[in-house]
């Protein structure tokens, strides 16, 4: 299938996004309560706008057009309040990953531990950073809801697609715990390929696509069909970014590639790694990932581990794999000539990008 979207429109469409998230900021600022400190609100509203590639508004806004619904201002908030709730994943996920830098600047508990620690405060930078960073991103959840149900649609239409908004948040934060549970766990590479569609696969690509068709009153059998898509494309997706967070260029994915090699994030990739590692491999792995001193070059050798074992190969072959599937389900979905090249263009952009 080929893809023959114009960049520009895609552009013009997140812009669009972000006008709606600057909209709904603003109308927000007036009713912060008496007396709270603004470093909540002045801290989310750059968050929440300073980068990002808006995936998840885009999916939900093609999951719409797909269904037959036709361009607006209303599906553009709703989609919009999507990316309200990726901040608040992206917090909690930074928190509990101990991640210092998010979109090229500190990550939110940072930024909050750095208030603590210039302002000399009592007590630990640290703990203050992550309460506060908590409480931003439960803030990030809340205003998703509302940002959704105020999006402009009839009640009708919005109940549609609350059910599957409702199902894809209980995933996500079952998908965190998930995560948590495989770190101390066997490591293995089914356990770390459930994490995978739980955790972020499902929330990237397959219930943004099936909200926005949901929302326009989509049929069952086209729920089924976007899943059918998304859930492979939304494995690559997660594989690509786990490969990132290893040999990225971290100008281009704003975090620092030592992050997941400290955390000893159990990934694919890594799984793969430990699997086929000879037993100098295995003491080497065993001895640097999970290190929290882990220096540069440290992550040099893990990285040639990792090419050395093929583990970085297989997971290149299983991010071709689930696409040509995504892109095989498309090519069967009840959707229209212009809804499948735009997601043609969505599925390139998501596994090939750099960032």
């Amino acid at each position: 299938m080929t893809a023959t979207v114009p960049e520009a429109d895609l552009g013009e469409l997140r812009k669009r996004f972000d006008a709606q998230l600057v909209a709904f900021l603003d109308r927000q600022d007036p009713d912060w309560p008496d007396g709270a400190p603004r470093g909540v609100f002045t801290t989310l509203h750059r968050f929440v706008l300073a980068g990002g590639k808006r995936l998840r508004p885009l999916f939900c806004y093609w999951g719409w057009r797909a269904a037959g619904g036709a361009d607006g201002t209303p599906i553009v908030a709703a989609a919009a309040a999507l990316e309200l709730f990726h901040a608040f994943a992206l917090i909690h996920d930074d928190i509990m990953d101990g991640s210092d830098r998010r979109r090229g600047e500190p990550s939110v508990h940072r930024l909050f531990a750095d208030l603590h620690a210039r302002s000399a405060w009592r007590g630990d930078p640290a703990s203050y950073g992550r309460s506060t960073a908590l409480l931003c991103g439960d803030l990030c959840a809340a205003w998703a809801d509302q940002l959704f149900h105020e999006c402009g649609l009839p009640p009708a239409e919005v109940h549609q697609g609350y059910g599957v908004f409702a199902t894809m948040r209980t995933e996500v934060i079952a998908g965190q715990y998930l995560d948590l549970v495989s770190g101390v766990g066997d490591g293995s590479v089914a356990s770390a390929l459930t994490v995978v569609r739980m955790k972020a696969a499902r929330y990237t690509v397959t219930r943004p696509l099936q909200i926005g068709a949901a929302l326009a009153g989509g049929s069952a059998e086209l729920l089924a069909a976007l899943a059918a898509f998304g859930d492979p494309l939304g494995d690559a997706f997660q594989l690509r970014d786990d490969v990132l967070g290893v040999f990225g260029d971290p100008a281009l994915t704003g975090k620092s590639i030592l992050d997941d090699l400290r955390e000893g994030k159990p990934t694919v990739m890594m799984a793969l790694a430990r699997g086929s590692a000879d037993r100098a491999q295995a003491r080497r792995l065993k001895a640097l990932f999970g290190n929290p001193e882990l220096d540069p070059d440290g992550a040099a050798e893990l990285r040639s581990i990792i090419v050395e074992t093929g583990a970085l190969d297989r997971i290149e072959q299983m991010i071709k794999v689930r696409t040509d599937a995504a892109l095989a389900a498309l090519a069967e979905a009840p959707v229209s000539a212009e809804a499948a090249a735009v997601l043609a263009a969505l599925t390139a952009e998501a596994v090939q990008r750099r960032g």
